[in-house]
């Protein structure tokens, strides 16, 4: 059989929701041709389980490592680029391979906003305010077009480097700085798991809402009109209480999300920085007991590996610019493939 033929039994397999035999058909195909890029997104599809389903480590390294070898072949393969991406941040904690990886997607499409969007999220997860709010402030430089489904998650970015920025960076938690305050706020909450944001909505506004049930029809009537002063009444108490439940639960969960941080600085780096108490606390089992699988596996390898931070680290980040010199060398080639069509003509 030709690569072609083990290609299509695969696709075949894979339609099929039989992941084992797009594999064996897959793996085959590229055996005969290490260059057949559409047999390689094939290993990188079937190498994860189906929907709502997540990859452990092997599986997602597997379907990594696949898409690493597509776009090696098709640079212009979004979807790769995407899930390559994907896979780095939110399934292997592997962030700054990420910040890497989505640079050197910019590369290969300059124009794309998704890339820079998915750096500035990793930065400003990792507490690197400044430098996200630099990767938000070149979309509007580069005068970037957003789609409507990103809209929200930059305004939320936005906001969120907009209210680090006006404190001070002291307060800016820190995890490979051991003495840090945020680690003895950690320490007095490690008992606990978190509170959620909408059994702090329930807390604040039911009684306020059962009392303005009770009273209203006492001051406002009866009435249809009544009725409607009653509705917005509730409605404005239901809007401020989700606006300050959402304050509060940040501010309640902070040490939640300090020690958030602090196992994301681990997985990106693989240096152990948690000490072992708050390692076998009560909040730090909750939160990773809702990572992925394939996090909480190389988190526990990064443990059992034991390496420390040395020194005083630095986050070793990618040149964000480097895409610029790719772009304009494109265009000189296009204007070189121009000039030279036209000489001929």
């Amino acid at each position: 059989m030709t690569a072609e033929s083990h290609y299509l039994d695969a696709l075949e397999a894979l339609e099929a929701d039989d992941r084992e035999e797009a594999l064996l058909h897959a793996r085959k195909a590229i055996k005969l041709d290490p260059e057949h890029a559409d047999a390689w997104r094939v290993v990188s599809d079937a190498s994860l389980p189906g929907l709502r389903k997540q990859p452990t480590l092997k599986q997602a390294a597997s379907s990594l490592s696949a898409a690493k070898k597509v776009v090696a072949l098709q640079p212009d393969d979004l979807a790769m680029w995407v899930r390559g991406g994907r896979l780095l941040s939110d399934e292997l904690g592997l962030y700054m391979d990420a910040l890497q990886w989505w640079q050197d997607a910019r590369h290969h499409a300059p124009e794309e906003v998704t890339p820079i969007v998915e750096q500035a999220a990793i930065l400003a997860d990792m507490g690197l305010y400044g430098e996200a709010s630099e990767r938000l402030q070149s979309i509007i430089d580069e005068n970037m077009d957003l789609a409507t489904t990103q809209y929200t998650r930059v305004a939320r970015l936005h906001q969120m480097c907009k209210l680090a920025s006006e404190q001070p960076s002291s307060e800016h938690f820190k995890p490979w700085e051991k003495h840090h305050n945020g680690w003895e706020a950690i320490k007095m909450r490690m008992t606990k798991p978190p509170i959620s944001e909408s059994k702090i909505f329930l807390l604040l506004t039911t009684p306020i809402l059962m009392l303005e049930v009770i009273l209203a029809p006492q001051i406002f009537g009866a009435g249809f009109g009544g009725f409607c002063l009653t509705s917005l009444v509730i409605l404005t108490t239901v809007i401020l209480g989700m606006r300050i439940s959402r304050r509060w639960f940040q501010r309640f969960n902070r040490p939640a999300f300090n020690l958030l941080r602090a196992m994301d600085f681990e997985t990106a780096t693989g240096y152990v920085v948690i000490p072992e108490e708050i390692r076998l606390s009560k909040l730090f089992m909750f939160i990773l007991s809702r990572r992925p699988p394939a996090f909480q596996e190389r988190m526990l390898k990064i443990v059992d590996a034991k390496e420390t931070v040395k020194g005083d680290w630095k986050p070793k980040l990618p040149d964000f610019s480097s895409h610029a010199s790719s772009f304009f060398d494109v265009e000189e080639e296009d204007e070189d493939e121009e000039l030279t069509s036209f000489e001929e003509e």
